[in-house]
């Protein structure tokens, strides 16, 4: 008898997540990797500014200030995970807590934050050197990386070409192989979207509380908006977690600089200071990317 169609892995754990760009029909009739009702559309894209409740009066008023975010935005979610949905806290543990970037810089951006109380407000280079504490912050990352990766496979995966063989076994228009009963068919590994994933930390954090960034590489997102969002993620500035532990004298630990020209990520190309035409061209790179 004929193997039955294999189930596709990445519905083996479902923890929530997000991205703000819309999943083809075939990766939408499947369970999201991370998350069990996908896309929800609070989550969809960069939070909308609140709409303007003033009346009009006949003298012209002040335009309102809107008080900037609070450095230490991250520490509810460190303190009381559970009291946060599952469209915002992806899983916690009682070391770390998993969480959706609100303002994400790429189609799919997590933040991985550790518990420790020894090092929660410590800067990353300070808290890495710690050896102990590292190897654990590097393998919770690792999960979180992988998670980002299925969920990276569960939405583009249907129209990459790296993935077209495994996709088409998943359909059922490809047998492989007769398996004993009860046995599951073995997939065709298809594209490796863990090479698609980047782990690392700012050298100078915007938020007090440490974080480490677990995001998808296309830095495609409406929450991109200025050079210094772009250049966090694109230059120096944004430190691998796989480097650390850093030398004393790494130039990194000092950094606060993300000035400078915006170079894509994918080809390279120059832009200066031209953020617009930086947009524009990250839209094609990442219409491209999501084929490869």
């Amino acid at each position: 008898m004929p193997p039955s169609k294999p189930e596709d892995p990445n519905t083996a754990e479902e923890i929530p997540i997000t991205t703000p760009v819309a999943s083809s029909a075939s990766s939408a009739s499947r369970p999201n990797a991370l998350y069990t009702d996908p896309f929800p559309k609070s989550q969809a894209s960069c939070p909308a500014k609140r709409p303007s409740t003033s009346t009009s009066t006949t003298h012209a008023s002040k335009p309102h200030k809107r008080a900037p975010p609070s450095r230490d935005g991250l520490l509810p979610y460190i303190t009381h995970p559970s009291s946060y949905p599952s469209t915002r806290v992806i899983y916690h543990t009682p070391a770390f807590v998993a969480i959706h970037d609100l303002y994400p810089k790429s189609s799919v951006h997590t933040l991985l934050l550790p518990r420790s109380e020894t090092h929660m407000l410590m800067h990353p280079c300070d808290a890495f050197d710690d050896a102990e504490f590292l190897a654990a912050v590097k393998a919770e990352a690792e999960r979180l990386k992988a998670l980002v990766a299925r969920e990276l496979r569960r939405v583009y995966g249907p129209g990459s070409r790296g993935d077209e063989e495994r996709e088409r076994v998943l359909n059922g228009d490809v047998v492989v192989g007769v398996e004993a009963e009860g046995e599951e068919v073995e997939l065709p590994p298809g594209r490796d979207w863990e090479k698609e994933v980047m782990v690392g930390v700012h050298a100078g954090p915007s938020m007090n509380h440490l974080h480490i960034h677990v995001l998808s590489v296309d830095r495609y997102s409406e929450c991109l908006k200025h050079r210094k969002h772009y250049n966090s993620f694109a230059t120096d500035f944004f430190v691998p977690l796989e480097e650390f532990p850093l030398d004393r004298e790494e130039v990194r630990r000092r950094s606060h600089g993300i000035k400078g020209d915006m170079k894509c990520w994918r080809c390279g190309e120059n832009f200066g200071g031209r953020f617009k035409e930086l947009k524009a061209h990250l839209e094609v790179e990442f219409k491209a990317w999501k084929r490869e």
